[in-house]
């Protein structure tokens, strides 16, 4: 399908520089096949039916932008290094700016140049291993947990192109950026669906008869990527892992045998699902990297109800949504949400989306 169908104009006033305080105090629009409904988060549990199964994704995000330099002799030059995918102990690959000062087997010192010029005992650094159009692998000195430390130590928390855009990342976004259900550390953007989820709130669902199950996918950095090419079939999805297991596969196939709705929160939890589904629509227990890509045409095998919150023109998450509910229908939606002052992007506002 052409890009430009799922474009649309977005006023910069309509993007969230900060979530709603309480989180479940953001508005909620309930996307029904005829029919938009006005809500707020807090009221979700009265959209859910008794036996329902909310999914909801674990992901953990560190602070995954990493600030240095390369040196070559007296000429420095500063590195910005955006992790998006472990690959294994030592090595990340990330996007890195400006990718043109760089080459393959040069050193990047995590530091400030001015703290001195020598890779010190415990300083952190990485070689570039490999290296093609702004991605590099980056193999680093340190490995495990002693590199989860550092990382944790040095990086600054990730936040989106159009939030970083407009103001400087704080101490706010260390607890902001960073979901209620959050456990399995490796992402580097939020699941963000998620965000809006308070005690209260997962208390109300269980007094409505519905359930919680957990599932991980490490969210990358390519989700902020815009969608360069022309037509779909020609874009390629950077690789995620994650996870369903034995356990929550067993939970999820039982429910849908009782006739009971898979709920996804989030775009992401519905990705890992959709990758976990056999044809026949039964989830299996799945532990890998996943690529898949939705647009409209798709046939969701594992997920009734979506709820999300809205994303950027032209992207592939906007083109999920629409495979998910309808081109016209989610054109629709945004354009009411537009209309009502709703807020856009990671800190913004959610819909739920309920099928025909």
């Amino acid at each position: 399908m052409r890009v430009d169908l799922f474009d649309f104009d977005l006023p910069e006033e309509r993007i969230a520089l900060r979530p709603a305080e309480p989180r479940d105090s953001a508005r909620m629009l309930v996307v029904a096949p005829q029919s938009f409904e006005d809500a707020h988060i807090r009221d979700l549990p009265g959209f859910l039916r008794p036996g329902d199964v909310l999914v909801v994704n674990d992901a953990k995000v560190i602070p995954a932008q990493l600030f240095g330099y390369r040196r070559r002799g007296e000429a420095v030059a500063r590195i910005e290094a955006t992790l998006h995918k472990r690959e294994d102990s030592s090595h990340w690959r990330a996007f890195v700016r400006p990718a043109k000062k760089l080459k393959i087997g040069e050193k990047i010192i995590f530091d400030d140049p001015g703290e001195g010029a020598a890779c010190q005992a415990g300083a952190l650094w990485a070689e570039v291993a490999e290296k093609d159009e702004g991605e590099a692998l980056l193999s680093f000195n340190l490995s495990g947990p002693a590199l989860d430390d550092a990382i944790f130590a040095l990086g600054h928390m990730p936040l989106p192109p159009y939030i970083a855009g407009r103001r400087a990342e704080d101490d706010k976004d260390a607890r902001d950026y960073q979901t209620l259900f959050a456990e399995k550390s490796g992402a580097v953007a939020a699941p963000t669906a998620g965000l809006h989820f308070t005690p209260e709130l997962v208390e109300a669902i269980g007094k409505a008869g519905a359930t919680v199950e957990k599932v991980t996918l490490l969210v990358g950095a390519g989700t902020f990527l815009p969608v360069k090419a022309e037509d779909t079939a020609d874009h390629k999805m950077h690789s995620e892992w994650g996870t369903v297991t034995p356990e929550v596969a067993a939970r999820l196939n039982a429910a849908r045998a009782r006739g009971e709705r898979i709920v996804a929160v989030g775009t992401t939890s519905l990705r890992i699902l959709e990758s976990a589904a056999a044809p026949s629509g039964e989830i299996m227990p799945f532990a890998g990297d996943t690529a898949i890509f939705i647009t409209p045409g798709y046939s969701f095998r594992a997920v009734d109800v979506l709820m999300t919150n809205f994303h950027l023109p032209r992207s592939t998450l906007f083109m999920l949504v629409s495979a998910f509910s309808g081109l016209e229908r989610m054109r629709a939606a945004y354009a009411h949400a537009i209309e009502a002052k709703y807020r856009f992007y990671s800190y913004g506002d959610a819909c739920l989306l309920l099928r025909q």
